[in-house]
């Protein structure tokens, strides 16, 4: 009796196995636990303090402010998938990046800087933030350049971004 016992739960264990979706979600990002280094963040304070610019800090050592929480879906982790429009730019005003009016960026968070990995979670889908973003969180030490080789992003840049995050998948 105790192996025809046996032998329906195993065969139960294998049909049921079949309908149950394979929960491995690793999308090979992990959380970073980069944090700016004091002399950045204070620089990043002294630049907010200059341009008359009220945001929070965070622990890792970039500011936000919050302009709409948002009403809906979490970003979960760095396998998330999210759209958003947003405008880039340095302290002087230089816009170096935006989302064309009316359309999107979709990208997985693991995928863009550190700044935006730790940042974008702050708010849910439907929510606007602006994130302060110093250099070790941003690009680093490291030129970004257009396709001909001109300089858009010089290294070590503070940066600014106005992001609103349209959905979270």
């Amino acid at each position: 009796m105790m192996k025809k016992i046996a032998a329906v739960l195993v065969i139960a264990s294998f049909l049921t196995a079949g309908c149950i979706k394979n929960k491995n979600t690793a999308c090979g990002f992990t959380d970073s636990n980069l944090i700016a280094p004091t002399a950045e963040v204070d620089s990043l304070q002294t630049l907010l303090q200059d341009s008359s610019i009220t945001a929070s800090p965070n622990a890792a050592g970039f500011y936000y402010s919050i302009q709409q929480q948002g009403p809906g879906t979490a970003i979960v982790n760095l396998c998330s998938n999210v759209a958003v429009s947003y405008k880039a730019m340095l302290f002087n005003g230089t816009i170096f990046d935006s989302t064309a009016t009316g359309q999107l960026a979709s990208f997985q968070l693991g995928q863009v800087i550190a700044g935006w990995q730790k940042g974008l979670p702050l708010i849910n889908k439907g929510g606007d933030i602006t994130l302060y973003i110093p250099p070790t969180l941003g690009y680093g030490s490291n030129s970004v350049t257009d396709r001909n080789g001109n300089v858009v992003i010089p290294g070590n840049s503070y940066l600014i971004f106005h992001i609103h995050l349209a959905d979270v998948q």
